[in-house]
């Protein structure tokens, strides 16, 4: 069963609470995603760490009821 848009940022918020979370359906078949997470929390990560944190949050759901997710990541503005 495809993941709704909205449980995708659900769980992303409840891992990253400051995070400023945009999904998208790429595909219009709830199975391929893009997403921009903006936390504060990812100042001083590089990249693939700040990807391994959200990738965390969704947890076994990627791959499964998650099938794709194009991922982009950003520390806010002044920061």
């Amino acid at each position: 069963m495809p993941m709704a848009a909205d449980d995708i940022e659900a769980l992303i918020r409840a891992a990253i609470p400051d995070a400023r979370v945009e999904i998208r359906d790429l595909a219009g078949d709830g199975d391929h995603y893009a997403a921009r997470v903006v936390s504060k929390s990812f100042a001083g990560l590089n990249r693939v760490k700040q990807h391994q944190l959200v990738y965390r949050a969704l947890g076994s759901r990627m791959g499964g009821e998650l099938h794709a997710l194009q991922l982009e990541t950003a520390v806010p503005d002044g920061e």
